[in-house]
């Protein structure tokens, strides 16, 4: 009998052979299960950690040059593109503008499922005309399946602008892998339940984002040594972060550090030159500028060793 589905041969729709007795089980032996299934997830992102670097350096390269990173999916994929994109400010820094998710069905979607709107093509290519996609932007297709028409259809429109366009997938088979210019597929295998993409594609995937961004974020950058120098102070909480950072690196006690940052309108780095060199705020912001945001070329010093004083003997070493 022929196939009929096109989706039936899929990886991501296939039924795994360790849970087939998955509504005879109890409670404890389903987590036992999940566990069990979930440690290949691991493993599978972990092989393709060559390409993952290489996506993030084409990231890094695009925000340097004035580029924009623009994730594109629809379901569970989509609602991870717009949870990496809504972490970058307030972790990183960076302007809303920088890094943005386009999500099938509109943000609306985000919340609450919006069946079918993930087969329109045309109205992913519409959706991602509306941001002007430009040849110094990176537009990455999320799309556990591959087969997501909403996607097929934004990354075939940011293609003609010149994007460079990335694709995350669970199908290491897709035939996108001739149309983008990097594809990172981890095989996850068959989902705990069958088609439920949720589950180890949806881990695999936030795994592989957390990755390029992070990698690419510090590569700008953003941090120094492992602290997250750029961090907006927006909360108590991040503030309090902002005071034990200038602490840590300066040696500014908890209220010098808090007047400090208030002079440097809570701009850890700038902060940092500030009591480090001396100068002014205005002369520190264009230190740090001059250092293409890297502290620890503005500063000349490295943070590694302090952090590990830091955290005592035997440990970090």
């Amino acid at each position: 009998m022929p196939i009929r589905s096109k989706w039936e041969s899929l990886p991501t729709e296939a039924i795994n052979p360790s849970t087939l007795a998955l509504d005879k089980l109890s409670a404890a032996d389903i987590v036992d299960l999940m566990c069990a299934e979930d440690r290949k997830v691991v493993a599978a992102v972990q092989r393709e950690k060559d390409r993952i670097a290489l996506g993030a350096e084409m990231i890094a390269a695009s925000l340097q040059r004035g580029g924009r990173t623009v994730f594109v999916g629809a379901g569970t994929s989509g609602r991870l593109g717009v949870l990496e994109s809504a972490e970058m400010p307030p972790t990183f820094g960076t302007d809303p503008s920088l890094v943005l998710a386009v999500m099938a069905g509109g943000r609306g979607a985000t919340i609450k499922a919006k069946e079918g709107v993930e087969d329109n093509h045309e109205e992913g290519a519409r959706a991602i005309s509306r941001l002007r996609p430009s040849k110094k932007d990176v537009v990455i297709g999320v799309s556990a399946s591959g087969m997501t028409q909403f996607v097929r259809g934004a990354l075939t429109r940011a293609r003609r602008a010149g994007a460079t366009i990335l694709f995350v997938t669970c199908d290491p088979k897709t035939e996108l892998q001739t149309f983008v210019d990097l594809t990172i597929a981890p095989a996850v295998g068959p989902e705990v339940i069958a088609g439920s993409t949720r589950l180890k594609a949806g881990t695999a995937t936030k795994l592989v984002l957390n990755m390029l961004t992070t990698a690419a974020m510090v590569r700008t950058g953003k941090t120094y040594g492992n602290l997250m120098v750029d961090v907006r102070s927006g909360s108590e909480k991040l503030k309090d972060r902002a005071r034990r950072m200038v602490n840590i690196i300066t040696g500014l006690d908890y209220d010098a550090a808090d007047a400090l940052l208030s002079k440097a309108k809570w701009n850890v780095k700038a902060a940092v030159v500030m009591q480090k060199t001396g100068l002014p705020l205005e002369k520190a912001m264009v230190r740090v500028r001059e250092a293409h945001g890297q502290l620890r070329v503005a500063l000349g010093e490295d943070i590694q060793a302090r952090l590990r004083e830091l955290l005592g003997p035997g440990i970090g070493s």
